[in-house]
């Protein structure tokens, strides 16, 4: 398999507003709310920042998969993700978006519980920090984790998005 030197990008419209959506050998590796004009750059930044090409390609067809189940997750009818993944990031990090992966739709996790789940009960803020470099939210569902007395608590795409999607999920929160 030849392995390609640049990232294919596709644009979707969601509830949440425009997404653009990211692979790297047929790997979804990045996911930012905005269009492809609006995150061209931090893309770009983010590419160069994980060792991956920064030349972008638009293509419809590598990213045809994610963009069905991100729409079907959108619409209520998926509750989950089935896609090849690259998550780059610190091991740290890994770790905790695996706990996050562990997740089930419509519950939520304090930040101190998925720092309990990688073994750190002191390491709350280093979530924090993880969640916000999370390249694939929504499917790396850090919108699930929340403040140890229920309220919403940061989100990378803003708390209307966070919201929006817990509430399309019917997750338990004091919702702000």
């Amino acid at each position: 398999m030849i392995q390609r030197n640049y990232l294919s990008v596709s644009g979707i419209d969601t509830p949440a507003g425009p997404l653009t959506l990211a692979s790297y050998d047929k790997q979804l590796c990045h996911i930012d709310f905005g269009t492809l004009n609006e995150t061209k750059d931090h893309l770009i930044q983010w590419a160069k920042s994980v060792g991956l090409p920064v030349e972008i390609r638009e293509s419809e067809d590598d990213l045809a998969d994610a963009v069905d189940q991100i729409r079907g997750y959108f619409s209520g009818e998926r509750t989950s993700f089935d896609l090849n993944l690259m998550m780059k990031g610190t091991l740290f990090q890994k770790k905790v978006w695996t706990a996050l992966a562990h997740i089930p739709y419509g519950e939520t996790k304090t930040y101190k519980e998925i720092a309990l789940a990688v073994g750190n009960q002191k390491a709350v803020r280093a979530v924090g920090g993880a969640n916000n470099k999370n390249p694939l939210p929504i499917v790396i569902p850090c919108h699930r984790v929340i403040g140890s007395d229920g309220s919403l608590i940061g989100y990378g795409g803003g708390l209307d998005k966070k919201r929006l999607m817990l509430h399309l999920e019917k997750a338990e929160t004091v919702m702000e």
